[in-house]
């Protein structure tokens, strides 16, 4: 029997600018009308199917504000202001904020967005000067309109009806659709409280401003996870703050969301025995973390088959009991490989095709691992950012999946707190290895020099606040002003600054999460009546780098062996080298590093580099390795277990070429190279051939190279490469 935890976790940070008031980027609002409300909603139609949702009280905070109708936003200010009369500002921020969300998912449903997009690229910095009312009045709406719910976009009568309009919107049209925002946002949090008051679903919740509590007890607790992380010095070491952030999300939950939760997902599964041990002694029962927590914890690896079914299955997927001097609490241990598909993978299959994938992939684990207990297994990601990838919203797919569990006998969807009751006898442990659900380390808060520099200011802003409560002149600091201080400062303590810190994550409001943390600790200084550092005027941020991308230089001679066989065998090759940064919702993992490949006489040659580590636990995996000439293609399909060769066979135009193989050399080493053959590839009339490959495993492709799929390589010899 399975027991199926499935948690989704809902988190934005707070937006809202201190100084200001005014909420700076929107995506509280616009997730509100796409994600939130609907993702509970829809599990009134699978009653057999419980789960458990996860909201952040920082999230919820804001949502209470925008269904109140009193906030202010500047970009839903710009999108529903008269189009006859924006100002320079409010053209600038439309432009700024209208193409922000997927283009292939939500903007291609209203060919008029498409249209304007493409005016509005093509024209470049002048964009704002060839628009007419029309346009401005249109892109309003629709930039609005593309994140309405599915259930919205159907059945809602002002919703469905300017969905249908399509085009030629009046400025009487936008004020509708922005009365019936706020109509809509006031529907989330009760939602999520009949929900849980039918038992359908459990509400749990996170420290109320999503800080990385083990930091917060003891920045030198990143070195414990990595021994090569920065230090800190002196560290951050404020365990009464993560203490007040687990009291404040209690306290918010019961005021807001019903009874006092039982369950936490520590920001980003973020655990040590200093944060657990505040989290059970102020009543937490569950907590919820990482696969790779847990294996560092007992000194097991959980490397998969070709199924994904992981070694040590048996201690993976069973709930454990942490005992601690504080009291006991009990873990979940999410199934890594299971939601990175989900985050990841489905997206770029059909709802079916997915919805099928997963559910059989589940059912794999109670054929194959036998035990007379129940398998508990966690499900557990976010529930918002995936889905725009998917084909309508992911709805399709979700239906399908629940409707596939809810239907079989083998599997019981349960909440947390279910799953742990029924559980049976639990295995226990009496420490934790700190770690998150990223590498079972901190190194995205903490690992960076952009990250320590952010730190030190924090710590140098809460000690001013501590010398201030301290003083003996405190009393000139008025008590709302020292608590405006101390806001300010649990605020900047939440992990999503520093998520944009380092290299790891970049985006195009890189400059403005910068901007609002630095706000946050200046906030503080103004509140106790300290002149701020000079330091916070000061970006932390630097300018990400981007893939490296370099034609060749010259022709190769390359040995054909798995290996860099001497200095000179690549150089002169043309480098697609990734840009490993993500997106907000990803924390995706990255398996390929770098493409090399060129060119002699008769051969094209093609070095891949992966991460290091990333095939360490893919005991079988295929690389698919594509070439495009015109409408020709040719696919390399090189099998792989356990780190060697098993196989490979070669398609051209879907159908597997009997002859030729000697035509196509392929070694695997601590490198895959392979050379193929010009014969195998028609040039003629063709100046390009468009290359990729993909790392297969499962029967699912989980990371490619390049990220948009195929390279551009030019022919011709003055590009070092055969004639066109």
């Amino acid at each position: 029997m399975i027991h199926l935890v499935i948690l989704w976790h809902m988190h934005q940070p707070q937006y809202r600018n201190p100084a200001t008031g005014t909420y700076v980027l929107p995506w509280t609002r616009l997730h509100a009308l796409k994600d939130y409300w609907g993702m509970v909603k829809l599990l009134e139609h699978f009653p057999g199917v419980h789960a458990t949702f996860n909201v952040v009280p920082a999230l919820a905070a804001q949502l209470e504000e925008y269904a109140s109708g009193s906030f202010q936003e500047t970009w839903f200010d710009a999108a529903t202001a008269p189009a006859d009369c924006l100002t320079p500002e409010q053209k600038s921020e439309i432009l700024l904020r209208a193409f922000q969300l997927n283009h292939e998912r939500l903007m291609s449903r209203w060919p008029r967005f498409v249209e304007i997009y493409q005016q509005v690229s093509s024209a470049g910095p002048d964009a704002a000067r060839g628009m007419s009312v029309r346009d401005w009045r249109d892109l309003q709406l629709l930039s609005q309109l593309a994140w309405m719910d599915e259930e919205y976009l159907a059945n809602d009568p002002v919703v469905s009806a300017l969905s249908a309009q399509g085009a030629d919107y009046s400025d009487t049209d936008k004020a509708a659709l922005g009365e019936k925002q706020v109509e809509l946002m006031r529907r989330v949090l009760p939602e999520y409280a009949a929900a849980a008051r039918r038992g359908q679903i459990e509400v749990s919740t996170t420290p109320f401003y999503h800080p990385i509590l083990p930091l917060l007890c003891d920045t030198r607790s990143a070195q414990e996870s990595n021994p090569r992380s920065p230090q800190i010095q002196p560290p951050f070491a404020y365990p009464e703050d993560a203490r007040e952030q687990l009291v404040r999300a209690r306290r918010f939950h019961e005021q807001h969301l019903g009874p006092a939760p039982d369950g936490l997902w520590p920001s980003e599964g973020s655990v040590s025995d200093a944060a657990l041990g505040i989290a059970a002694e102020l009543g937490f029962r569950w907590f919820a973390s990482d696969e790779g927590v847990l294996g560092r914890t007992l000194q097991v690896g959980f490397g998969r088959d070709v199924d994904g079914v992981p070694d040590n299955a048996l201690r993976m997927y069973s709930p454990w009991r942490l005992r601690l001097p504080t009291g006991d609490i009990v873990g979940l241990f999410r199934d890594h490989y299971l939601s990175d598909l989900v985050g990841f993978v489905y997206s770029r299959m059909s709802a079916d095709a997915a919805a099928e994938d997963l559910h059989r992939r589940i059912r794999a684990i109670g054929e194959r691992v036998q035990s007379s207990a129940p398998l508990t297994v966690p499900l557990i990601l976010d529930g918002e950012n995936a889905w725009e990838y998917f084909p309508g919203n992911g709805r399709e797919f979700l239906s399908r999946f629940y409707g596939r569990v809810q239907a079989d006998p083998d599997i019981r969807a349960l909440t947390a707190s279910e799953a742990i009751a029924q559980a049976g006898s639990l295995p226990e442990i009496t420490h934790i290895v700190p770690g998150s659900w990223i590498n079972a380390n901190f190194d995205i808060w903490a690992g960076h020099s952009e990250d320590v520099r952010a730190w030190e200011l924090l710590r140098d802003t809460r000690a001013a606040y501590e010398r201030a409560v301290r003083a003996a002149d405190a009393s000139r600091v008025p008590p709302a002003r020292l608590a405006h201080a101390f806001e300010s400062i649990l605020t900047a303590e939440g992990s999503d600054w520093c998520w944009w810190y380092g290299p790891e994550h970049s985006s195009v409001n890189d400059a403005e999460f910068d901007a609002i943390y630095r706000t946050h600790l200046t906030e503080a200084y103004v509140a106790l009546g300290l002149e701020a550092p000079e330091a916070l005027a000061q970006p932390i941020k630097r300018a990400p780098e981007r893939a490296l991308v370099l034609p060749p230089a010259d022709y190769l001679r390359v040995s054909i062996d798995g290996r860099e066989t001497n200095y000179f065998e690549w150089l002169g090759a043309g480098i697609y080298s990734a840009d490993l940064q993500e997106s907000a919702m990803h924390g995706r993992t990255h398996h390929l590093h770098e493409l090399r490949y060129g060119f002699d006489r008769e051969n094209l040659f093609l070095r891949v580099d992966w991460v290091r580590g990333a095939l360490a636990e893919l005991r079988q995996c295929e690389f698919h390795i594509r070439i495009r000439s015109g409408d020709a293609e040719l696919v390399v399909i090189v099998q792989v277990g356990e780190g060697k060769i098993t196989g490979h066979s070669i398609e051209q135009a879907g159908v597997c070429l009997l002859t030729g193989t000697g035509e196509v050399r392929i070694a695997l080493g601590s490198v895959l190279e392979a050379a193929v053959t010009r014969h195998l590839i028609p040039t003629m009339h063709h100046n390009v051939l468009d290359i990729g490959v993909a790392l297969w495993h499962g029967g699912l492709p989980i990371d490619v190279l390049p990220a948009q799929g195929t390279l551009a390589v030019a022919l011709g010899e003055d590009s070092y490469a055969w004639p066109s």
